[in-house]
């Protein structure tokens, strides 16, 4: 099967896409789980994959794969364009009526197509899908940091995983995300238009704006029956940088939404700077009850996290991770947080019309 070409006679029932940029040491073995599920069940499925302009060897690993994989594939080459614009191409292309989008770093329940097949018919026609999808236990301490916040978050759910609705009224409450999420071709593509980001399409978030209007048009279904297992960052570098990515991200996902949040994204991106500065006033004066006073609160701050997570059954490792990484963590996200704030500042504006649009 050639680049772009249909599946001989028939069109795929889901096509499986990815949106991958330089993760070439997890991409076959991501692919590997997709094509062992997909052999599990009589639904016919495709892959379509984004090399979304890698730089290491994934073009290289994708035309190899492509050429022994037991289910239709193609391949799509691009210019590193983020992953919302990829994931888009990837659906255009597609010719399933539903799609299932994977993320590069995920292995695929063996059995989740087959659990699809299953229960889907027995649920509302068009039924969206979000995968329930815990962290691989075994990596390094660095790639548990961020099963604390998941449990300060979404502690509840994680505490008692079972099919879920996910609506507008519990959304911030239960996980979800574009690592695992089986959605209408058509209505993704539908989705996608509604978030179109108007510049800046690298540094958006590929997941809640989407997922909150998917919401707001049908449930989603959070299913431990059908998932994936994230495999996270496993060295420190690549788990600072990613971190960075995700402050801007955060930012995407919330500013303009509320003033209240706005409000807090702008408090988050300037309390850091007023307490270094108060830190250093303190310790340039000699006022020392002041500096302790200072020191006390940022441990405090700290600390709390990492109880709230614990009272909420978060792994003891995950734990650990948390405090040994948290400063630097803190720092990097803090920064690219303030990015986020100077890159997506037209943003903000959405909730000053939406506020002056209601009075």
């Amino acid at each position: 099967m050639t680049d772009g070409e249909m599946l001989t006679g028939r069109t795929a029932a889901v096509s499986v896409i990815l949106a991958s940029y330089n993760a070439a040491p997890w991409l076959a073995t991501a692919l590997d789980s997709i094509v062992h599920a997909a052999l599990r069940t009589s639904w016919p499925v495709e892959l379509v994959v984004v090399d979304d302009g890698s730089t290491d060897d994934t073009a290289q690993m994708l035309a190899e794969y492509k050429a022994a994989c037991a289910i239709p594939m193609r391949v799509i080459s691009q210019q590193n364009s983020g992953r919302f614009l990829a994931f888009h191409a990837a659906a255009e292309a597609a010719t399933g009526e539903r799609v299932l989008i994977m993320g590069d770093r995920m292995l695929m329940q063996p059995d989740a197509f087959e659990y699809l097949e299953r229960v889907d018919p027995t649920l509302p026609e068009g039924q969206v899908w979000n995968g329930h999808v815990p962290t691989a236990p075994d990596g390094p301490l660095v790639s548990r940091f961020w099963e604390v916040p998941l449990h300060i978050f979404w502690g509840s759910y994680l505490a008692d995983p079972k099919p879920t609705q996910i609506t507008e009224a519990n959304f911030d409450r239960v996980p979800k995300g574009t690592g695992s999420l089986l959605i209408g071709r058509q209505f993704f593509l539908d989705a996608c238009k509604a978030v179109w980001p108007k510049e800046n399409a690298a540094l958006v978030s590929d997941d809640t704006k989407l997922l909150r209007y998917v919401v707001q048009h049908r449930p989603m279904r959070l299913d431990p029956g059908f998932g994936a297992i994230y495999r996270p960052r496993v060295n420190v570098r690549s788990f600072l940088s990613h971190a960075y990515t995700r402050g801007t991200l955060f930012v995407d996902s919330y500013a303009g939404t509320s003033l209240v949040r706005n409000i807090l994204l702008l408090g988050l991106s300037i309390i850091p700077v007023v307490y270094v500065i108060a830190l250093l006033v303190a310790l340039v004066t000699g006022a020392w009850a002041y500096l302790l006073a200072l020191v006390v609160l940022a441990v405090l701050g700290l600390l709390a996290p990492a109880a709230v997570a614990a009272i909420r059954k978060a792994p003891a490792r995950a734990i650990l991770s948390y405090l040994t990484y948290v400063i630097p963590f803190g720092v990097v996200f803090w920064a690219g947080l303030v990015r986020g704030v100077v890159v997506h500042r037209r943003t903000f504006r959405r909730a000053r019309r939406g506020t002056s649009n209601s009075q």
